[in-house]
């Protein structure tokens, strides 16, 4: 078994690989792998399993060293951690390729042995990730904007009347109510945001059709109304993760 660690702003994603398949997930908060609470939950979570490798991407630097010290500890291995130096399976056409987010590399790695080339990937975490993979197989870059509970909770945050709100489908699109208007604005200009970088990096690239693939928490709910998005796949960033370290052990054995 491959384990498979996606360090977010939020939440962290386990996997078990096996093979080229993914058959276990676990989501932890990152603030407890901060603190060092994690080690309980990654033994119960690999507990029967044999684990001979570890792969991982961070976009929390605080988080890196009690992930690796686990993993050794626990496993006695040493886990590989993916940078622009690590990658496997998708090239880098960036001018700053250790600026990239981890995660970002690993949904351009999973989109393009997936889907091909070009390919988008719509990442909806803390923020949302649009990351752009081109027809000769390269990272290119992308967009970043502010993730959907961020836009919430910052209008909650801001005003002295705005209410907290739990995300979901609207049922209508005129809000009756407070909670209701900033919802139909959370999810409808949500999509309509979504649509329209579409659009742009459709443009951009001189392309008419663009695979796009969406991964995390909101994934699903903007899918619905966004018909350019052609699958949800929940745990894409564990697939580039998993293809990676595949990649890296399958060198190994030829060299």
């Amino acid at each position: 078994m491959v384990l498979l660690i996606d360090i977010g702003n939020t939440h962290t994603h386990l996997g078990l690989g096996r093979g080229k398949r993914i058959g276990q997930f676990l989501n932890l908060k990152t603030s407890d792998i901060v603190a060092g609470k994690a080690a309980a939950a990654f033994k119960r979570f690999t507990r029967g399993s044999v684990i001979r490798g570890a792969c991982l991407c961070s976009v929390v630097p605080a988080a890196v060293e009690p992930v690796v010290r686990q993993v050794r500890e626990l496993y006695g291995i040493e886990p590989l951690q993916l940078t622009p130096k690590t990658i496997r399976g998708v090239g880098i056409r960036y001018p700053r390729p250790q600026t990239i987010g981890q995660d970002r590399l690993a949904n351009a790695v999973a989109v393009h042995q997936r889907f091909g080339a070009p390919a988008l990937v719509v990442d909806f975490g803390t923020a949302v990730t649009f990351d752009v993979v081109d027809a000769n197989g390269d990272y290119i870059g992308g967009v970043i904007a502010p993730g959907l509970a961020c836009m919430t909770d910052y209008l909650h945050e801001k005003t002295a009347l705005l209410p907290r709100i739990r995300i979901r489908e609207p049922r209508r699109a005129v809000g009756k109510n407070t909670r209701e208007a900033m919802l139909v604005g959370a999810v409808h200009g949500y999509r309509g945001l979504v649509r329209g970088l579409i659009s742009e990096l459709k443009r951009e690239l001189g392309v008419r059709r663009l695979p796009v693939v969406a991964t995390g928490g909101y994934a699903a709910l903007i899918a619905r109304g966004v018909t350019e998005i052609e699958a949800v796949r929940p745990g894409l960033t564990l697939e580039g993760l998993l293809h990676v370290w595949r990649e890296r052990e399958s060198v190994s054995a030829r060299s």
